[in-house]
């Protein structure tokens, strides 16, 4: 199989998945709100409930272009670490797995059955793909930091 599909394929479901996301984050959702609402008021932070939803979708935005030039090595480093973060709030806190599925007017509707928490695996299972492979590769940007003594 040809070397290039084999990392464009984990590298095009991420900023897919990162991409589309930004439409939620950015616009104020009801997902969203709800999600860094959840997380705000469980950790005390109400920066985080309120600003939350940016700031992530920033990263994302960041980590989305990143995969896409020669440092993609440290952009599929930072979706291990954004997708770390979601796993373990869903897993950890009293948000959970099973994400509840709102109308245009903010009603509860039913729920995603898992599906949000799915994708934060599969994302972060091909972050940590192409992270290993770009720490095994001698031209990849995390072999060249692992072994400059950095």
């Amino acid at each position: 199989m040809n070397k290039q599909f084999v990392k464009y394929v984990p590298t095009v479901f991420i900023a897919f998945v990162f991409v589309q996301s930004l439409f939620f984050k950015f616009t104020g959702s009801y997902e969203t709100d709800y999600i860094f609402g959840v997380l705000g008021a469980w950790s005390g932070l109400e920066f985080f409930g309120n600003y939350g939803g940016y700031i992530i979708g920033v990263a994302e935005l960041i980590t989305s272009i990143l995969l896409f030039t020669r440092w993609h090595g440290l952009g599929s480093l930072m979706a291990m670490g954004i997708m770390s973060g979601a796993i373990i709030f869903h897993l950890f806190t009293p948000l959970g797995v099973v994400m509840p599925e709102f109308n245009e007017v903010g009603e509860v509707v039913g729920n995603d059955g898992g599906l949000l928490f799915t994708m934060a695996c599969l994302v972060w299972l091909s972050a940590a793909f192409l992270s290993l492979r770009d720490l095994k590769n001698p031209q990849g940007i995390l072999n060249k930091i692992v072994n400059s003594g950095v």
